[in-house]
């Protein structure tokens, strides 16, 4: 279900990422707010998207190792190279000791070459610099939820073609910049 906008997910994520550097120490290279709640003004699921940036591959056994006794599984790659998703045990997840309700969140562990992480970073920034865009993949989502009101897999298949195209705006197009698919695309 999209919700409007709330003010309050980058006030949660900066809690979060608070937590996990705290957790982390110099393990994490960044903790980066991705995804549709890191947009101001866009409408998202209320599930916060989270890459937990590391150094290299090779340092992913030990963030697994830290982020075991915070309450997170990991579940591999889930068939995405370059991320390695992590699970929640519960709500109180990750765990600080104060028995804190967290936003649910998606927490992604990647490494800062990953093509991956680029692609996040990229489609969020274009987002942020281009209301217009922010706007059409808003109604985009709003499409699809309907249409796909219990397929998250099919959901996720409609953006795709939208994020695609997004990320083949260079930076330097200006905010003026708009996908333009017609208000009954299928994608």
């Amino acid at each position: 279900m999209l919700v409007a906008y709330d003010p309050q997910w980058p006030l949660e994520f900066a809690a979060l990422q608070q937590t996990l550097l705290r957790a982390m120490g110099t393990l994490a290279v960044s903790i980066e707010h991705v995804g549709s709640t890191a947009v101001p003004e866009l409408a998202a699921k209320p599930i916060l998207d989270v890459d937990l940036v590391i150094a290299s591959p090779e340092s992913l056994a030990e963030a697994i190792r830290v982020l075991s006794p915070l309450g997170y599984i990991h579940e591999g790659d889930l068939g995405i190279a370059g991320r390695e998703a992590f699970a929640r045990q519960s709500e109180d997840v990750p765990r600080d000791g104060t028995g804190r309700v967290w936003q649910e969140h998606h927490l992604y562990v990647c490494a800062r070459d990953s093509a991956e992480l680029a692609r996040h970073l990229a489609f969020r920034d274009q987002l942020r610099r281009n209301p217009e865009i922010a706007h059409e993949y808003e109604q985009l989502k709003r499409r699809l939820a309907q249409q796909f009101p219990r397929d998250r897999a099919a959901y996720s298949r409609g953006k795709t073609e939208f994020v695609e195209a997004v990320l083949r705006i260079q930076p330097d197009a200006g905010s003026n910049s708009s996908i333009g698919f017609p208000s009954g695309s299928s994608i």
